[in-house]
């Protein structure tokens, strides 16, 4: 068997995006933000831009979660993120209703690179709190990010169906068969991204977006490559021109000094500095 890389936008949306994917939406949602509490979809709206896709699910209590796949790091990402968020949070309201109408927004985000390298933690969740006590200030809006790079987890070191989510969109693609030991709902995921069920149009959409995230990946890595090699080259050239000017000038410092030794068995102390614009407590340094 053969499965699509659930981290490109079409088999993410293949797999959490439809109507006849609630369930398997649900399931995940279960692990990855609800510790496994039972929940409703009421709906789900699909969005797909150049580099990510996400889902909107609308709970039956009216709270609205945005699941974002993202496969590429850039400028401003997690300002974006928090954006959306607040985005959405605020968008309920039609002028003069009341702020009591309001319902949480929770953006859960994966992302296949490391955002918070002062921690190892895959899964981190962020709400409003106070800064030294931690009192919860509102719990309206949560965002919550998935770093895929940090989970390492082999298959038979899954120790609950959070991990094995984790596990199935980091490691989908490299899947040769469906394995018995996950859940039934990942199973079934695996059966909408199973090759042998697509179609050759739909084959094809796949394999031209990864293409499309190869050549990006490429393109951010030469970017960072060459700044690299530029920051070397400034850096010896900077480093170069400081051994020089620092070169020169000890070489007129050694000189003084060597001009002050010949005259201290003929002037005084502050002669010598005035000839040589040393300091008086260097040429007393120099008759010690």
């Amino acid at each position: 068997m053969q499965f699509l890389d659930v981290k490109t936008d079409y088999a993410f949306k293949k797999v959490f995006g439809s109507d006849t994917s609630k369930e398997i939406l649900k399931s995940f949602l279960n692990a990855l933000v609800y510790d496994n509490k039972t929940i409703k979809i009421k709906d789900l709206k699909i969005g797909v831009k150049d580099t990510f896709v996400d889902v909107k699910a609308i709970l039956d209590d009216d709270t609205k979660v945005i699941i974002e796949m993202q496969v590429l790091n850039h400028t401003g990402f997690e300002k974006r993120v928090l954006y959306n968020a607040a985005k959405n949070y605020s968008l309920q309201l039609n002028k003069a209703e009341d702020y009591h109408l309001l319902n949480p927004v929770i953006a859960l985000s994966i992302v296949d690179f490391n955002m918070f390298e002062d921690s190892t933690s895959v899964t981190t969740n962020f709400k409003l709190i106070e800064k030294e006590q931690l009192l919860h200030y509102n719990d309206d809006i949560e965002l919550i990010f998935v770093e895929l790079p940090k989970f390492t987890k082999e298959l038979e070191e899954l120790e609950n169906i959070k991990d094995q989510w984790i596990y199935f969109i980091k490691n989908a693609d490299s899947l040769e068969y469906i394995p018995e030991n996950l859940n039934n709902d990942i199973k079934q995921a695996l059966t909408y991204v199973n090759e042998a069920n697509l179609t050759k149009d739909e084959l094809e959409s796949q394999h031209k977006r990864k293409e499309f995230i190869s050549i990006q990946k490429l393109a951010i890595m030469k970017a960072k490559n060459d700044g690299i090699e530029q920051g070397i080259v400034e850096g010896l050239e900077q480093g170069i021109e400081q051994g020089i000017e620092q070169g020169i000038g000890q070489g007129i410092e050694q000189e003084k000094i060597n001009i002050a030794k010949n005259l201290l068995d003929i002037l005084d102390n502050r002669t010598i500095a005035l000839k040589t614009n040393l300091t008086i407590e260097t040429i007393e340094s120099l008759r010690c």
